[in-house]
């Protein structure tokens, strides 16, 4: 059997999307498996050993519906089985459609009809603790005969880039016997950024709790003024216990960064679900607008906790479908999460761990 499995965009997509992998691996260890993802989203299922071969989407695919087609008709040639579309836009729908797969499964969008004999909705409440991102995209794999709905992400780092990440750490004075906190200091957006002036509170309040911890900050070199002005906003006390300079100058860079650290603090996205798939501890600051049951995968109030304004204030939240409903609204919504509201919890956390 031959699968291509298509996932395009975000980071967090196609990490939570690699769970097919290993499901479908364990249930038929001859399949070969394939995978559609962005170019710039490949570090963080590098090294996969259930994935067999990676069919990357460009930029240029995206800008030109030629090499659109060109594409489609490559993986045409390939000659899938089975095509599973988690991505389901009108690019993932023109690879499936020009497919020679007698089985085509997607996300039911009701005018992919035509398109994929085997269409799923959305669940709307999860069913455990791995979230609706990860069930629902585990029930796509039910006409293969597979029935499971939580395994989690993982991501496989070389021993050869821990030991590089271990000597970088030593070079610049950190002592890897005392905690590393790795805050995710900035959302992958303005609307998914908790204002800087509370994350300042926050990272001042973890160093408080953790007298002799060390903090790096995750951000890349185009953000670095906004990590700047959060750590400007720090107290002295913590400024002296911030590596600034200390940051992934890659993707898989950071990754074996983190994999060094104690736990990651910060807003919801790409590095807190990088972080749980290391099995690393994270501690999440959603955004107001997002929903918190479809990406706190694996939250137990323990190893994984999160906070979210509805758990504190739910009148903004009364009388719509989705959060995404409050998306103009996401910085106004913000300054209602003070961090005093999550003072408890953080502190529990850090005592945790």
């Amino acid at each position: 059997m031959k699968v291509l499995i298509i996932q395009q965009k975000m980071i967090g997509d196609v990490l939570a999307t690699s769970v097919l992998f290993e499901a479908l691996k364990h249930h038929y260890p001859q399949a070969e498996l394939h995978y559609v993802i962005n170019s710039h989203t490949y570090p963080v299922v590098e090294q996969n050993p259930n994935i067999d071969k990676f069919q990357f989407f460009t930029p240029k695919h995206e800008k030109s519906k030629y090499k659109l087609l060109k594409f489609a008709n490559q993986l045409r040639r390939e000659n899938y089985d089975v095509v599973i579309d988690v991505y389901s836009k009108l690019s993932s729908n023109i690879i499936a459609l020009r497919s020679k797969a007698k089985t085509k499964i997607s996300i039911d969008k009701g005018y992919n009809v035509l398109i994929y004999n085997h269409r799923f909705k959305h669940k709307l409440k999860p069913e455990t603790n791995a979230g609706l991102a990860i069930e629902n995209r585990l029930q796509l794999l039910q006409p293969l005969n597979i029935n499971s709905n939580s395994i989690k992400p993982k991501i496989y780092l070389t021993d050869s880039e821990k030991t590089s990440a271990k000597q970088y750490l030593e070079a610049q004075n950190l002592d890897l016997n005392k905690p590393i906190f790795m805050i995710g200091v900035l959302g992958s957006g303005h609307n998914k950024t908790y204002p800087h002036a509370y994350m300042a509170q926050v990272i001042d309040l973890i160093v408080n709790e953790q007298k002799d911890c060390q903090i790096l900050f995750n951000y890349i070199p185009k953000q670095e003024s906004d990590a700047k002005a959060i750590y400007d906003l720090c107290s002295l006390k913590t400024q002296k216990q911030i590596y600034f300079n200390i940051f992934g100058k890659s993707l898989r860079d950071f990754l074996a960064l983190t994999h060094f650290c104690k736990a990651l603090i910060g807003n919801e996205g790409g590095a807190i679900n990088m972080a749980k798939a290391l099995d690393i501890p994270t501690f999440t600051i959603f955004s107001p607008w997002i929903k918190k049951e479809a990406w706190n995968m694996f939250d137990d109030d323990k190893k994984h906790v999160s906070v979210h304004l509805k758990d504190y204030l739910d009148t903004p939240y009364k009388g719509i479908d989705h959060p995404k409903e409050l998306k103009s609204k996401a910085q106004e919504l913000y300054m209602e999460l003070r961090p005093d509201l999550f003072k408890a919890p953080l502190e529990q956390f850090l005592r945790v761990h």
